[in-house]
């Protein structure tokens, strides 16, 4: 709880001082307008990435296959597209990094290989065994 709560508040107190330091730098002007340019830029890229993701994860149903990669690539691209929304350029970047294919399956295969490792351990307590029957001996026999 006092991990969101400090992300809640130092994300966008970071996000400020960022566009201040920027702005003193190359003008109010020009900060906002690269701030509605890395908006509008990245909606529409993540428009055309999503339409992508939804192709691919057709392809995947036809082949009769579970299209989990696209169902994760098409929550981070809306997580991508709601990050770039929102004003302030660490906010972009994350969503920049979340948007592009590349980076995106790097991303998504180290949160995969966490989770994987986390119900390995969870399995641990699993022993292999072998079962032997054993032949049932007539009286007749002995």
């Amino acid at each position: 709880m006092n991990a969101i709560l400090l992300l809640l508040i130092g994300f966008p107190i970071l996000e400020i001082t960022i566009m201040i330091k920027v702005g003193q730098q190359i003008g109010a002007f020009n900060t906002i307008l690269i701030i509605f340019l890395t908006a509008i830029t990245g909606i529409y890229y993540a428009r055309i990435e999503g339409l992508n993701t939804i192709k691919s994860g057709m392809v995947n149903l036809y082949k009769n296959k579970i299209p989990i990669y696209e169902m994760l690539s098409g929550a981070s691209i809306a997580v991508a597209a709601i990050l770039l929304i929102l004003p302030g350029f660490i906010s972009d970047t994350i969503g920049f990094f979340l948007l592009f294919p590349f980076t995106r399956k790097i991303i998504i295969n180290f949160l995969l290989k966490k989770k994987y490792k986390k119900n390995l351990h969870k399995d641990e307590k699993i022993i292999d065994a072998e079962i032997i029957e054993d032949e049932k001996i007539d009286k007749d026999e002995l």
